[in-house]
């Protein structure tokens, strides 16, 4: 039996499979084929709900076509819109693009996004996320690949002022924790697409055993706000098919950099706790 090979175009399998859809599939991807640019930068919560039809109705689509999963197809429908070349572009320097030129386009780009992120933050709800922090036996972050780097960033911040904080980039060893966190814990969560499997898990874990839940996305409808107490919002999304994170990572950081700064205010002792850790690591450095 000959094996049929597929292509690679999320679009060509859609036009492939198209007359064998049932309707409920028909009508996903007839909205994928007509909204391609919207879909890629999507969850699979707001597609669903663009469409109005159930989160399994997009993931049965998906392995119709024959991919792993949504964000296998996202990157399929990626390349579809934009191609690699051309997303490229858009995150490195563009052809005949001087350095200077590139580095101040990129300046003013992330820029953008610190300002955009700014105006997203809630001072009460930051306010109310500070204040379950400050009296929490334990916080644990979670994260994947970028967002678990912001994560590592951040609960160093909390350990200098003497707040317990840990974070592991092994979600196994990550989920162990959060299951283990004493009462009143906190558990924040990093995902800027608000999708990320292992995230949305870790946090739904936390909630599970009525720990104060955080979940740091782009995205307002995502899986991971489910499960989430507070929801603050960054105003960054990164590309599938790209390598474009200094928006994801500058937007992260600030946003825990407010809620640092409303922490210190809920905690008298961080400024004794900063020069007591300073200290500690003095005869470190010439």
């Amino acid at each position: 039996m000959t094996a049929v090979r597929l292509p690679s175009s999320a679009l060509d399998r859609i036009r492939l499979h198209g007359q064998a859809l049932s309707p409920s599939l028909r009508r996903v991807a007839e909205f994928v084929v007509q909204h391609a640019e919207t879909v890629v930068h999507q969850t699979i919560t707001e597609l669903a709900s663009s469409v109005g039809v159930g989160e399994a109705t997009i993931t049965r689509l998906c392995h119709k076509l024959e991919f792993a999963g949504f964000h296998a197809f996202k990157i399929a429908l990626a390349s579809d819109v934009a191609g690699r070349g051309q997303a490229h572009a858009t995150t490195g320097r563009a052809t005949g693009e001087d350095a200077p030129s590139f580095a101040t386009r990129l300046v003013r780009q992330t820029t953008r996004t610190l300002e955009d992120t700014a105006r997203l933050a809630d001072p009460v709800l930051l306010d109310t996320v500070a204040r379950q922090m400050a009296r929490a036996p334990r916080i644990d972050l979670t994260g994947q690949g970028n967002s678990g780097l912001v994560a590592q960033y951040f609960a160093h911040r909390l350990m200098r002022i003497g707040l317990s904080a840990t974070t592991y980039t092994d979600p196994h060893l990550a989920a162990v924790s959060i299951s283990t966190l004493p009462r009143a814990g906190v558990v924040v969560a990093l995902s800027s697409s608000g999708g990320t499997i292992d995230t949305v898990q870790h946090l739904k874990l936390a909630q599970a055993h009525g720990h104060y839940t955080v979940a740091i996305t782009h995205h307002a409808s995502s899986p991971v706000t489910r499960y989430a107490s507070a929801v603050l919002f960054t105003a960054a999304q990164e590309d599938p098919l790209t390598d474009k994170v200094l928006d994801t990572l500058t937007s992260q950081t600030l946003l825990l950099e407010l809620l640092y700064a409303q922490l210190l205010t809920h905690r008298p002792e961080s400024h004794a706790m900063l020069r007591v850790t300073a200290e500690s690591v003095v005869d470190k450095k010439y």
